[in-house]
């Protein structure tokens, strides 16, 4: 039987191209600005309503595999496409799903991302030197969850 909760492994699908298997995924969180209103002739308390949602952009880590390549081309696509002469910015965000799988590959969570974009790639620190992994990391901007 699987164990719940478990995060052996997730993988990272953009507008339908999976991006492969990652290890760590920091930043699934969400903050909102909460507004007091005091309401007259009421002063028992005071009202806090939830305002604009701030969402943490999601860092992505792994060590370098093949399917690095798909990163890396998702990434000059996304450069390519960023402005056009005299237009500006014309990419609408990608949409994301990040799917938590259990120790039979089974998804257990998902959380789907709208208006994604890369905001960093940090690619591995090469040292011959050294005895280490070659690690990759993704950090994309989203403006939020989905259903």
């Amino acid at each position: 039987m699987p164990e719940f909760g478990l995060s052996l492994c997730f993988k990272v699908v953009i507008d339908g191209q999976p991006l492969g298997n990652w290890s760590k995924c920091e930043g699934l969180a969400v903050e909102y600005d909460i507004y007091e209103y005091r309401e007259g002739g009421n002063n028992s308390f005071v009202h806090r309503i939830p305002g604009r949602a701030k969402y943490q952009n999601i860092r992505l880590t792994r060590p370098v595999d093949p399917s690095s390549a798909v990163v890396a081309a998702w990434l000059a696509s996304v450069a390519a496409m960023t402005f056009a002469p005299g237009v500006g910015v014309v990419l609408k965000g990608s949409t994301a799903t990040i799917v938590l799988l259990d120790s039979a590959c089974e998804p257990v969570a998902i959380w789907n991302l709208v208006g994604v974009y890369p905001a960093k790639w940090t690619g591995p620190t090469l040292d011959v030197g050294q005895n280490s992994v070659a690690m990759e990391t993704l950090e994309l901007v989203h403006n939020g969850f989905v259903g």
